[in-house]
C-alpha cells in the first residue's frame, strides 16, 4: 500500500491539504519520501511548491523529524521564502538555509572542540584585503581589477584550488584584472597571508574549513550526520565542487537526498557552478527516482513556445560544448492564451529606452501595476537610459541591485515604530494590517499615492510595500497573526534581504532576475555583443548566454517584449545587428521599428535589418567575404568536427574530378566549413548555408546530407 493510502480515512483532510492542489508529477515528488530523488524542474513548473509540500507531508506523516531535515538553497532570499512556505504548511521547525549559513552555524558550534580558541572574524568584502595583498607585491590595481580578482579568487576557492594549484586549474580562463595568471596566483597567496595576519576568514573559507573538519574529525562528522538524516537541495544545477563535497560529507554515504534543478537555467558557470552534478545524479545514485516537472503554470502558451524554441534552435557546436549541453525539458503551458511576444528594432539606445517607456506607460494606463513589470538587460551599465526614460515619463521604478530595501531610512524607521507598537499591543480587535497602516501613517503613509515622483514618492512606495506585505501575510496566516508576528517576519526578512514588492517598475540584470517573475517583461539590448556578451568567446560560453536569455524569457507571465537597437548613440552608424539567438524566433515581417529606424521602404528595411555581419563566437564585425560566409572570425576557434570537414573535402575532390572542374567550383573551403559547423539535417537547413544556392542544392544536396549522416 502507498504511504498516501496507509494514512487511512482519518488523514483525508491532511492529504487534501498537502497533496490535493498538486498535479500528478508534483504529487509524485511530494510522496516519494525515501531514497535518492532527482527532480528535473523546468521554469515555472512549481518546484518550490512540490518540495515544500514533500517536506511538510513527510513531517506530518511521521516519516521525517523536522529537526533532522535540512533544506539547502543558494540565496538568503530563496531560503527565507522557503521558510515562509514551510511555516504556512505547519512545519516551521524545519531548517531552510543557504550552504554558507548552514556551514557557518556548524563551524561556530564545532570550532572550539575541533580547532580551539575563538572563531576568526568573518571577512564580508574582499576588496580591501586584495588591495593590501597587491600593495605587498608592489602591484598597481584599480577598482575594476580588484572586483575581477575577487571573483577569480572566489572561483578558485569554490573549485577547491589553492594558490599553489591555481595555475594548473585556471588554464584557459584569460587574465583576470588584466594580470597574468602567474601574478594572480601570487596575489591569491598574498590575499591569504593578509587574512591570516588579521585573523580573518572569508565566505569560501567557511565551506572549506567545515569540509576540512568533517574530513579529519570523525567525532564531529558523526555528530552532524546524527543531527541531519534527510537533505533537500534546491537549484542543484548551481552547486560548485566545494558545495558538492560538503554535501557528500553531510550525507556520509547515505542516500536520503532530494535534489531539484534545471540544467537549462545554469547561468553561473563563471562562479564555479556546474550542472554536471544534476545531470549525472542517476550515475552516482543507481536507484534514484528521476521525476520531471514540465507543466508550466507561470507563463502563457505564447511565452512558453518562444522559450522552447530558443533552446531547440541551438545547433551542435563541437564535442566539448555538446557534452555540456543538456537536453532541455520541453515545457507545456497550463495558462490561458496571451498576446504574442513583441519584437522591436530601434535606431539607437535612447530611442529604445523611450519606446520601452511608452509601451510601459500604455500598460499602466490599461491597468497593469508597475510592480508587475520588469525591464531586464545583460549588464548593469544599460540601466541608465531606461531610468531616465521612465523618470521622464513619470513612471516609478526600482533598481534591483541598488540600495537594499531594508537599508532605506523610511523602512528602518518604520520597523522601529512597528516594534515599539508591538510591545504595547493590546488585544483591541484591530486587524494587524490596519495597525500597520495606523503606525506608518506617522511616517508619511497614506492610502493615496502622492502625485509626481522624487524622494517623497519613493518614501511612500517603501511604506506602501510594508502595508501590502501586512495585507498579504494576515490573509495567509489568519487568526493568531498579530503585530508582534509581523515584526518578527520583517526582522527575518531584513536579515535575509527578502524585500517585499515595491510599487514601481523593476530594472534588473538578467542574472539578478533569476528566481523572480512579472506579468510583463521587457528584454532589452538584444544585439550581438550584448546578448551574447562580447567576451563569450567559446561555444560553451555562448551556450551559457543562450540559457541566460532563456531565463529572461521565462520570467514573463503574460506579456513579453524583446528589443534591440542598431546604434549606440543617436545619429551613430547602424553597425549593430540583432542577437543571433533571435534568428528563427522572430515571425517574418513582425519586427517593428521606432524613431525612424529602418522605415524608408522595403529594400532599405531589409538592408538595415541584416546589418554588418558579426562573428558568432566573439561578436566582432566580420571584414572578409570568407568570414561572413562562415559566420566566424578567421582567428576564432572553429566548432566543427575535423573528421566531418575532411570527409566533405574528400567528397568535394571526387566530385571535382568527375566533373573535371577545380574543387572550389563545387564548394569553396568557406562553404564547406559553414556546412561542417551548421550540420544541416535536411535540404531546407542546407539551403540556409551561405554559398549553397538553388543549383548546387539540387545537384549536391542529397549527397552532402548523406555524408553528414554517415559522419
Amino acid at each position: 500500500m502507498s504511504e498516501v493510502g496507509a494514512l487511512g480515512a482519518e488523514s483525508g483532510t491532511l492529504e487534501d491539504r498537502l497533496l490535493g492542489g498538486l498535479d500528478e508529477e508534483q504529487r509524485e515528488v511530494a510522496t516519494t519520501l525515501h531514497g535518492p530523488v532527482c527532480v528535473l524542474a523546468g521554469a515555472g513548473t512549481g518546484k518550490t511548491r512540490a518540495i515544500t509540500h514533500r517536506i511538510a507531508y513527510g513531517v506530518h506523516t511521521g516519516v521525517y523529524s523536522p529537526q533532522r531535515l535540512l533544506a539547502v538553497t543558494f540565496t538568503a532570499r530563496a531560503a527565507a521564502e522557503m521558510r515562509g512556505r514551510l511555516r504556512d504548511l505547519g512545519v516551521a521547525a524545519v531548517q531552510a538555509r543557504t550552504f554558507h549559513a548552514a556551514a557557518l552555524r556548524q563551524l561556530q558550534y564545532f570550532w572550539p572542540q575541533a580547532v580551539g580558541g575563538a572563531l576568526p572574524g568573518l571577512l564580508e568584502h574582499k576588496a580591501q584585503t586584495i588591495a593590501e595583498g597587491a600593495r605587498r607585491l608592489r602591484l598597481t590595481v584599480d577598482r575594476a581589477a580588484i572586483r575581477d580578482l575577487a571573483s577569480e579568487i572566489e572561483w578558485a576557492k569554490v573549485s577547491m584550488l589553492t594558490p599553489s594549484t591555481y595555475l594548473d586549474g585556471a588554464q584557459g580562463r584569460g587574465e583576470p584584472g588584466g594580470l597574468p595568471q602567474a601574478t594572480v596566483a601570487r596575489l591569491f597567496e598574498a590575499y591569504e597571508d593578509v587574512k591570516v595576519d588579521r585573523n580573518l576568514i572569508d565566505f569560501e573559507d567557511v565551506l572549506l574549513i567545515t569540509v576540512g573538519i568533517l574530513q579529519e574529525d570523525a567525532k564531529v562528522a558523526a555528530t552532524v550526520r546524527d543531527q541531519y538524516r534527510y537533505f533537500v537541495v534546491d537549484e542543484y544545477q548551481d552547486v560548485s565542487p566545494l558545495q558538492q563535497r560538503l554535501l557528500e560529507l553531510w550525507l556520509g554515504g547515505r542516500e536520503e537526498l532530494c535534489v531539484v534543478g534545471d540544467a537549462s537555467q545554469t547561468i553561473y558557470s563563471f562562479t564555479g557552478a556546474s550542472s554536471a552534478h544534476l545531470l549525472e545524479f542517476g550515475k552516482h545514485h543507481a536507484d534514484a527516482a528521476i521525476i520531471r516537472l514540465v507543466r508550466d503554470y507561470r507563463s502563457s502558451p505564447q511565452v512558453v513556445r518562444l522559450a522552447n524554441q530558443l533552446l531547440a534552435s541551438r545547433r551542435p557546436a563541437g564535442p566539448a560544448a555538446d557534452a555540456r549541453w543538456a537536453q532541455p525539458l520541453t515545457l507545456v503551458a497550463q495558462r490561458a492564451a496571451g498576446p504574442e511576444p513583441e519584437f522591436a528594432e530601434c535606431a539607437d539606445d535612447e530611442a529604445e529606452a523611450a519606446a520601452v517607456a511608452r509601451r510601459i506607460s500604455a500598460l499602466v494606463a490599461a491597468g497593469r501595476q508597475p510592480k508587475d513589470i520588469a525591464v531586464l538587460f545583460r549588464t548593469n551599465g544599460q540601466s541608465e537610459a531606461f531610468e531616465q526614460a521612465l523618470a521622464a515619463g513619470g513612471i516609478g521604478y526600482q533598481l534591483r541591485g541598488g540600495e537594499r530595501f531594508f537599508n532605506r531610512r523610511e523602512v528602518r524607521d518604520g520597523l522601529l515604530q512597528l516594534r515599539g507598537a508591538a510591545r504595547a499591543e493590546a488585544d483591541d480587535g484591530v486587524p494587524v494590517a490596519q495597525r500597520v497602516r495606523d503606525v506608518l501613517s506617522s511616517l508619511g503613509y497614506s492610502e493615496k499615492a502622492p502625485a509626481g515622483g522624487g524622494a517623497t514618492r519613493e518614501r511612500w512606495e517603501s511604506l506602501a510595500a510594508l502595508v501590502a506585505l501586512a495585507d498579504e501575510l494576515s490573509a495567509a496566516r489568519g487568526e493568531g497573526f498579530g503585530l508582534a508576528e509581523f515584526v518578527a517576519e520583517l526582522q527575518e526578512r531584513a536579515t535575509a534581504q527578502h524585500a517585499p514588492a515595491v510599487q514601481g517598475v523593476t530594472l534588473a540584470s538578467l542574472h539578478a532576475a533569476k528566481g523572480l517573475e512579472w506579468d510583463a517583461v521587457f528584454l532589452v539590448g538584444l544585439s550581438e555583443g550584448l546578448v551574447p556578451i562580447s567576451f563569450a568567446d567559446t561555444p560553451v560560453t555562448i551556450d551559457e548566454e543562450r540559457r541566460l536569455l532563456y531565463v529572461g524569457i521565462t520570467r514573463a507571465r503574460e506579456f513579453l517584449h524583446l528589443s534591440w537597437s542598431l546604434s549606440r548613440t543617436p545619429g551613430g552608424r547602424a553597425h549593430r545587428r540583432p542577437s543571433r539567438f533571435l534568428d528563427g524566433l522572430r515571425p517574418a515581417g513582425s519586427t517593428s521599428s521606432h524613431s525612424g529606424a529602418a522605415s524608408a521602404g522595403g529594400a532599405r528595411r531589409r538592408r538595415e535589418l541584416k546589418g554588418p555581419a558579426a562573428c558568432r563566437v566573439c561578436g566582432a564585425i566580420l571584414s572578409t567575404g570568407a568570414e561572413r560566409k562562415v559566420g566566424r572570425c578567421s582567428n576564432c576557434p572553429p566548432s566543427y568536427e575535423e573528421a566531418t570537414f575532411e570527409a566533405l573535402r574528400a567528397w568535394r575532390l571526387e566530385q571535382a574530378r568527375q566533373s573535371d572542374v577545380p574543387a572550389f567550383v563545387v564548394f569553396t573551403d568557406a562553404t564547406l566549413t559553414a556546412i561542417a559547423e551548421a550540420k544541416p539535417s535536411d535540404l531546407s537547413e542546407l539551403s540556409q548555408v551561405a554559398g549553397v544556392g538553388r543549383a548546387k542544392l539540387e545537384r549536391y544536396g542529397e549527397a552532402v546530407l548523406e555524408l553528414l549522416r554517415e559522419a
